[in-house]
């Protein structure tokens, strides 16, 4: 049986990870890195982070990613980013407690402010791999989660929204009525549904008003549950309006 053809987003995907593999090779960690060998590792791990382009193991590389505490973490996830790329677009990374997680790990290395050519191959992996998501019926990261990884990656929700306006085919919509479903609850006691580096209520608010603006009709005519489209028309309401509506679900916060 012949298999269909890849979708154009996935030959972007992978040309984004070539270009991390290029742009990153030869990085290490800085000379004089050094973490707690009670809570990171051995000194004979960390030694690795400071050879080029050797594989670590996964264990060693989601202990690398996760520590908060490195002297000069830009150099670290530059050591670690074509690895921890792939590993992220094939599902084999586990954050702690969220996506959000893996995307604060990138904020840390304040990657924005690398050179031109390392930004722009960060910036187009986390697009590349976005584009990817909402077109592909069961992604390895679910199109939710990986929204909360780029938002905090990037500061920003702007771009990620916009984008997922233009995608309308069917997978696109299933994963925005999968979002709505995990979000209602959250966004209904007027909090964000993962834990932001900042700018928290902006962010509530910017996607609370999305849900209303834009996502309402579209999962309406995707043909989601009553329950649902009703959960987001509640978003657009306030104080006792919202509380005391027949549709309220009874959420206790």
């Amino acid at each position: 049986m012949t298999q269909p053809a890849p979708h154009p987003a996935r030959f972007r995907l992978d040309a984004a990870l070539d270009g991390l593999a290029i742009t990153f090779q030869g990085m290490t960690a800085h000379p004089d890195e050094h973490n707690c060998e009670c809570h990171w590792g051995s000194a004979q791990e960390l030694a690795q982070l400071k050879v080029p382009d050797k594989e670590l193991d996964p264990d060693l590389l989601q202990r690398t990613w996760r520590a908060p505490d490195w002297s000069d973490h830009p150099s670290v996830l530059r050591r670690i980013l074509p690895q921890f790329a792939r590993a992220l677009v094939d599902g084999h990374i586990e954050p702690f407690f969220g996506a959000d997680d893996v995307g604060r790990s990138f904020a840390r290395g304040h990657w924005q402010q690398w050179p031109d050519d390392q930004a722009a191959a960060v910036r187009e992996f986390l697009h590349a791999w976005w584009a990817h998501t909402l077109t592909d019926p069961a992604p390895a990261v679910p199109a939710h989660e990986l929204l909360a990884l780029n938002v905090e990656a990037s500061g920003t929700l702007s771009p990620w929204l916009a984008h997922w306006e233009t995608q309308t085919g069917t997978p696109a919509d299933h994963h925005l009525a999968e979002a709505a479903a995990q979000w209602e609850r959250d966004l209904l006691g007027d909090e964000l549904p993962w834990d932001a580096w900042e700018n928290e209520e902006e962010k509530c608010t910017e996607l609370t008003a999305w849900l209303v603006g834009h996502a309402r009709a579209r999962l309406a005519a995707h043909g989601v549950s009553d329950e649902l489209l009703h959960r987001i028309r509640l978003l657009g309401l306030t104080g006792s309006d919202r509380w005391e509506d027949p549709h309220w679900p009874g959420h206790r916060y």
